[in-house]
Parts: C-alpha cells; structure tokens; sequence
C-alpha cells in the first residue's frame, strides 16, 4: 500500500489537485495518456507538506502579519516572506516521511539524477496559471540534496513574486498547499515549448512549438532565440530558426550550466520538420485528453520525445458555441458599445432580450455572427463599408477574412434577411418637433413602467418585466427614431465628404455639430457643472466633500451651512442623470444613484478648475463657433461655381445635422433609465429571497440569468454552486481583452490602419473630432481616479456617456477603442475637443504625464520630445 504522503505519477490524474497541486496533478494526466511518455517519478503529497508546516506553530503569526500587509509595501513583504523561507527551510523532515522518500527512490534507482520541482495547488488551473511562481531544481544528485531540495520547494511557496501574485488576487496564503514532484532526469538533445493554440492570434488549429538545444532552462529563462515552427492540418505553415548561441546542459556535479554552441550548429534547426509534425501530434491527444488547449514542456531524447508537463493555455479568448460545424466571423459587440468588460450573467441576458437578433457570447462579451452577410456579394459591400467608415479595424479584418481561400463559402447573391444596422433611412422632414415628441413619447412610457411596477412582486414581477421589454423594444427600434439619428449621420457625412470636395475643408461636419440641441449626454457634463456652481460659494461643504468615505455623505450634508443646497443640487442631478455609470450596458453595474461618491472626484474638480456660469458660456460659445463656421463655409461656397445650389444645399444638410444629431444619445439613455426601473425591482425581490434564506447575498441574482431568476423566484431554491462557478467565470473572464473580430478557429483577427503618410513614430488611429491640441496626456483606467487639470488630454482604453463629465474639463480625447459615431466621438465634437480615437495600445504606449499633440482632423497622435 502507498504511503499518504508519497504516490508515483500514474496514481495520480488531473481531479487530484488538492493532492498534488496543478503540476502534479497534470503529470498524472498526462502518464495515463496512450502514447505519451512521461519521465518516471513520484509525488510528495500536499499531506507531507501540511505535516512539515505543522512542526513550526511560529509561521501561522507570520501569515497572519503578511496578509496584514499592503501588497504595494514591497520592502515589508520582502523581508517577512525571506523570514517565512528560511524557518521552512530549517525545519527537518520527519524520520517517517524521509523514510518514505527514501523507498521511493530506492525504487527508481537512488543514484539516477533527479529533477525536483514544485506543484502548487493554486498553480497551473483553468482560470490562473501562476506559471513561473514557484522553483523547479534540475540535476540533483544524492539523497541528502534530493530532501534539501524538497524543503526548497516548500519555502519557495513563500518568494516574494508568489506572495505578492496572492495578495494582488485576493487568494489567502492559507489556502495554497504545496506538493513536490521528484522526477528522473532527462539529458535531451533538444526541448521546448508546444502550445496547442497559436498563443499570438488565439488560432485553435495552428499549433506553435519553440525549440532549441539542450534543456529548455535556456528558452524558458530567455537565454536564446529559439526556432519557432507553425503547424496547421499536419503541415508546416510557417518557420524561423533561431540564432541559438547557448545551451542549458546537466553539469556533472549536479545543477546545470550554460553551454556556448559551435558556430556552425548555431543556425541548424534543433528538430527535423518532421519531428515537429510528430510533436504536433503528441500535443493534439494531450490537448484532447484535457479538453482545452494545452501550453505543453518536451524534451527530445534520442529521437523520442518526453513530455514534462502540461498545462491549460489561460490567455486565450473563448470561443463562441456555433449549432454547426461550419466556420464563423463574429464582431464585438463591446467595440461598438464602448463597454469591453465583461459582463455578468443577468447583463448578457437583459441585453439579449433587447436586441432584436440573439447573440453570440463567449468570455462575458456579446459578439454578432456576420457570416452570412460576408457571404452574400450584396450585404457584403455594405457591412464592409458600414464597419470601415465605424473603425477601420474592423473593416480591415474583414477583408483580411476575405482573403482567404476557402473560409468563407460565398451565397448566392440575393442576400440574408435583416439589414445590420437598418440600412438606408426614408427622408425624413427637418422638424425639431419630431425629435421633443419621440423624448416625450419615451419619458411617458418610462414614467408608465415605473408607476406599474411599484405593485408587482415575485413571478408577477418577472412577468410584468418581460412583457415590459417588449415595449421598450418597441420605443428603440421605432422605425421614425431611426430615420432621425440614421439621417443626422447621413448628413454629417454628406457634409464631410462635399466641403472637403468643393473647399479642400476637413471633418466640416465635426465643428458645426458643436452645442445641438437635445443631447441628452453633452447635458449632463454641463448639469454638472451647474451643481459645482451652487457648491462653490460653501467652504463647509467643499472641505466636508474632500473626505467623503461612504455613501451615506447625502443625508450627512443638511447639517453644514449650505449644505442643504448642494444636497438638493447633487439629488436633482441624479433624478435626471443617476442611471447612468461605467459600462451602463451591463444591468448589473452599480449605478451614480447607487454609489453618488463617485461624483465626487468630478464635483471637485469642476469647483477647482471651472469659474461660475461655465456651463452656459461653454455651452454658447460652441454654438457660437458652429454658426460662425456656418457662415464662413456659405460664403465660401457661394463665390464657387454654381455655388448658391452649393451653399443652399449645405444648409439643408447644416439644419438636418444639428437637429437631428443630438437624438443620436437619446435612445440608450431611455433604454439605460429603463433597465434602472427594472433593476431597482429585481434587487427588492433578491432582499426578499435572502431574508427567506434562499440567496446568501442579493448581488448573487446578477450571477443567473433573467430566466434562471424566474425558475428561482417561483421554486424558491437556488444552485450555490452555479452561482460559485460563475463568480469564478466572471473574474477570469475579466483577464481577457475581448478582440474586435473573432474566428470559429478562435482566432482574434486584428486588423491594421493601411495608411504611410505619417511623421515617424505616430500613433495611428480614427480622426473623430478635428482640430489639434498639445498637453499632458493623463492615461486614466478608472474615472473615479481620475484627477485632471484643465489642458490635460485624456487617454483611455474607451469611454461612454458616463465619463461625459470629465470632457468639460480636458482639451483632447485619445482612445483604444472607438468609432466614428460612438458616444465618446459625438460628445467630443459637441464640445469642441480634438479627438482620435481606435489607438491601438494607446493606454500602454503613452506614459502618464507625457506631452503630446492630437491631430483630431488627420486621426494620429504625437508624442513629444
């Protein structure tokens, strides 16, 4: 019988985390698998381990001081976790356990050459892979180093990289056991890494494999550039031999040491081609026997590869479930929304019940299946210009797609049913009266669902909401709202494309949209303003808001001299805006009304940076600025040829665009305050059922679906463990970037910007609001973090009307993610401010603090010496 503390590798399979952490627990798997050769070994279990720990009580203080620790106290962690190691690396092994140490490797030959190496239980799982936390040792020799070596492995549990690792992800030290895997040593002509999955595009059947001489110390440790092979359907697709001029070799003496290789051999491939495809082999029946891909460490040994571990590829984009077997293109939803974080459960499902075609979700992200509409030559043509002219990106991914042979099989040509985006309007008349009746016919029905919901309360509720939606349906995709705002923008650029024609001008359109009427979105930016101006003038209040802690500062307020005003303004503020918040999309996040502290950081800021009445004279001032730019461009066009059917033409465009464009903001606004009413109700029903103790927490609804929710309300009974594994989802969803465009392969398709007339060292993007402006670029993640000082530029991953707020007080906009007519490009034209957004990287290529000069009319951005 085994002893509890020690299990050779094939009793162990990948269920046995708890056991024998992730790598040891994978290596099991892995020795199970037909035809996959696993160097033979055995596992201290995490039970040797918790016995060890055991023997010293005065490492319990100590991990109850580090997780006292700030993980941005680096010095103080640095100095407890060397303290924790050197007591675990003090403690002798009990006599049983070394004794059990010593059957095992009387077993495999106690003289061989083993590698030791560490298997964490937080390690190498589906949502973290931890890869590179703890220590392997190579080439140990000898008992005694052997059993010096496993107390290495238990201390490196405790380096300062892995303690940081838990604290910035909420894991308790606690939690984390430690196994350690004692392996025979393999002296491999060559090693490497395979991935199962391209791990640069996310391509599912393109396998990548990296090789190089010796052991694979020196490719994983960086030491060489190694030959890189792309495999796809068997066939080498793609290759670069590497200039590999070290090698990690065994050193007789036990560890390893770095080899220079001979010039000649530097540049001959470590594996023949066909070596490689049979590699590609070995990792599609691992990839198969754990049902995901796999980031996989061979060896080459004599010609028979070893494979020394195996672990799940967590960075990969998930893809969307298809009913067939044929190839997809899907587009992100996010990119178009401004919103590309996850998004939980009931968020997913509120949308899906709003949008008048399903979905496809993967990774908490919405995506639009658009392969039929690339298949049809009719559709075709108009989704490629419809996502070009949007973002570019988009478009040139598409064609990219197109390109290729065989991804896609044509239609013929009398194209899908349902327009994208509902195609080309009817005229419509210029009448500001139509747009005041669609916001009053909205407001109505919004005060109507309001009222009605206040009496329903359990499966009435669900019921009440669901027939509910259809109404608001009915209001977001009226055919006379989408004739408004489809023929503003079709004015916008009848105006861009003629005046830049007739008169050489650039994005006309972008100043003489400036200050419209009916922006529901611009207002809001403005409102707030407003409620600094009554602030300003109360010291109390200004210096009581500087330390706001909690959400309770409203009621606290009315005891400060004019502190009842600013509650008043601050309340009358959120009754027409509080709805609104960061990724407003998503139901399940914490509205202004909900978290008013937010606000905060942009009331003070606006009673610091603005003088009273900035509001209105901003406001006049950009009307101002499109009327003079009106009159300019008439009297231009009329000194043309044929100029007064010119000019007269370009007013009818001139009076549609600012009419009509600022309804652009109103219909998600109305669905936004909507989706309020209904959340404030479903969040009722959850206190209910957790004072029935059915829920432990109300928030858990945000984690079911709408009709998961309806089957809890009526059996009164809830799957925890549903509800746990999609927390669990949640979080490791929420370390993805979501790609623009994505691939059945589960390739992330990235187009680029096909554009060389710029200075070197531009950053390119989409012009959305001309103009140019210089300043220091404040990259902000968070807008609740945001502290900006008039003349700052802003730059973001994307931004949605909720940081409206924060345009008043910057001079230009950069963004990663964006188009033409989303909410940021339309507010930045509103207010004047130079705006290139679809930055690649932007975020991470321009350091906080920076100078740099946004060109908003050619779309690119500099940065300053």
């Amino acid at each position: 019988m085994s002893e509890p503390y020690v299990l050779g590798l094939q009793e162990l399979d990948e269920t046995q985390v708890a056991v024998a952490g992730g790598k040891g627990a994978h290596l099991g798997g892995l020795s199970r698998i037909d035809g996959i050769r696993v160097p033979a070994g055995f596992c201290l279990t995490t039970e040797a381990y918790r016995r060890v720990m055991a023997e010293a009580p005065s490492i319990d203080d100590r991990l109850d001081q580090l997780s006292r620790l700030n993980p941005d106290d680096r010095e103080a962690i640095r100095m407890l976790s060397a303290e924790i190691r050197r007591t675990v690396e003090g403690i002798a092994i009990p006599d049983d356990l070394a004794a059990a140490i010593a059957r095992a490797l009387a077993q495999l030959g106690e003289e061989a050459a083993y590698a030791v190496r560490s298997s964490a239980t937080a390690e190498d799982l589906p949502t973290a892979s931890f890869a590179g936390q703890q220590d392997t040792y190579l080439n140990v020799v000898g008992r005694a180093a052997i059993l010096q070596h496993i107390s290495r492995c238990w201390a490196s549990l405790f380096t300062e990289r892995a303690v940081t690792y838990r604290q910035r992800n909420g894991i308790d030290h606690r939690t984390v056991q430690m196994a350690v895997i004692v392996q025979q040593m393999v002296f491999p002509r060559a090693a490497g890494i395979l991935f199962t999955a391209d791990p640069v595009t996310g391509n599912r059947k393109v396998a990548s494999v990296e090789a190089s001489f010796g052991l694979g110390e020196a490719l994983v440790s960086g030491l060489v550039n190694p030959d890189v092979y792309k495999v796809r359907d068997g066939e080498i697709v793609a290759k670069a031999i590497g200039a590999k001029q070290l090698a990690v070799h065994a050193s007789p003496a036990g560890g390893t040491q770095e080899q220079a290789i001979d010039p000649e051999r530097q540049e001959q491939p470590a594996l023949t081609d066909t070596q490689v495809v049979r590699l590609v082999q070995l990792g599609r029946r691992i990839e198969a026997h754990f049902g995901r891909p796999q980031d996989i460490e061979w060896c080459l040994v004599d010609d028979d590869f070893r494979i020394v571990q195996s672990r799940p590829v967590t960075t990969l984009f998930p893809i969307p479930e298809s009913a067939d077997r044929e190839n997809h293109v899907y587009l992100s939803v996010g990119h178009q929304q401004m919103m590309t974080d996850p998004m939980k459960p009931l968020g997913l499902s509120f949308w899906q019940l709003t949008t008048p075609a399903p979905m496809a979700e993967a990774g908490g992200r919405l995506f639009v299946d658009v392969t039929q509409r690339l298949a049809s030559p009719t559709s075709r043509a108009g989704l490629l210009e419809l996502a070009g002219r949007s973002d570019p990106l988009i478009g040139d991914a598409l064609r990219t797609i197109l390109e290729r042979d065989g991804f896609i099989r044509p239609l013929p040509d009398e194209g899908p049913p349902g327009p994208l985006s509902g195609g080309a309007p009817a005229p419509i008349e210029t009448d500001p009266a139509i747009v005041t009746e669609l916001i009053g016919r909205s407001e109505a029905s919004i005060a109507a669902a309001e009222r009605d919901i206040r009496t329903k309360s359990g499966e009435a509720l669900l019921d009440f909401i669901r027939a509910d939606v259809q109404e608001l349906r009915r209001i977001l995709f009226d055919p006379q709202s989408h004739q408004v705002f489809m023929s503003a923008m079709e004015a916008a650029w009848w105006l861009n494309e003629r005046l830049e024609a007739w008169l050489g001008e650039k994005n006309a359109a972008d100043t003489l949209t400036q200050s419209v009427p009916h922006n529901v979105t611009s207002e809001m930016g403005l409102a707030l303003l407003g409620v600094a101006d009554v602030i300003r003038p109360h010291p109390d209040v200004v210096a009581f808001l500087q330390h706001v802690e909690d959400e309770g500062f409203l009621d606290q307020l009315p005891t400060l001299a004019g502190g009842r005003e600013a509650r008043d303004a601050i309340e009358t503020w959120l009754d027409k805006y509080g709805m609104r918040c960061v990724g407003e999309i998503d139901i399940t996040r914490p509205r202004w009304s909900e978290r008013p502290s937010t606000l905060v950081p942009m009331i003070l800021g606006n009673i610091r940076n603005f003088a009273p009445g900035a509001g209105e004279r901003r406001f006049a001032q950009g009307r101002q600025e499109a009327w003079e730019k009106e009159q300019e461009l008439l009297e231009r066009l009329r000194a043309l040829p044929d100029g007064e059917r010119k000019a007269e033409e370009t007013k009818r465009m001139i009076d549609r665009v600012r009419t009509f464009i600022g309804y652009r903001e109103y219909p998600k606004y109305g669905m936004v305050s909507r989706y309020f009413v209904y959340k404030k109700a479903l969040l009722e029903e959850a206190q209910r059922l957790v004072r029935a103790h059915v829920l432990r927490e109300k928030e858990d609804i945000f984690y079911l679906t709408f009709e998961e929710l309806h089957d809890v309300v009526r059996a009164n009974r809830v799957d925890d463990q549903l509800i746990g594994r999609r927390k669990d989802d949640f979080r490791s969803y929420q370390a993805l970037t979501p790609p623009r465009v994505l691939t059945s392969d589960g390739e992330a398709v990235a187009g680029v910007y096909r554009r060389d007339d710029l200075p070197a060292g531009a950053l390119i993007g989409l012009p959305v609001s001309a103009g140019t402006v210089e300043g220091r670029a404040r990259v902000i993640l968070d807008m609740a973090r945001a502290d900006l000082e008039p003349g700052d530029i802003l730059v973001t991953t994307h931004t949605d009307p909720s940081w409206t707020p924060l345009f008043v007080a910057i001079a230009g906009l950069v963004t990663e993610v964006g188009g033409l007519m989303t909410h940021g490009a339309v507010i930045a034209r509103e207010y004047g401010l130079p705006a290139v957004v679809g930055v690649v990287d932007a975020t991470r290529l321009i350091p906080d603090g920076q100078r740099i000069r946004v060109h908003g009319t050619d779309g690119y951005v500099e940065i300053l010496p």
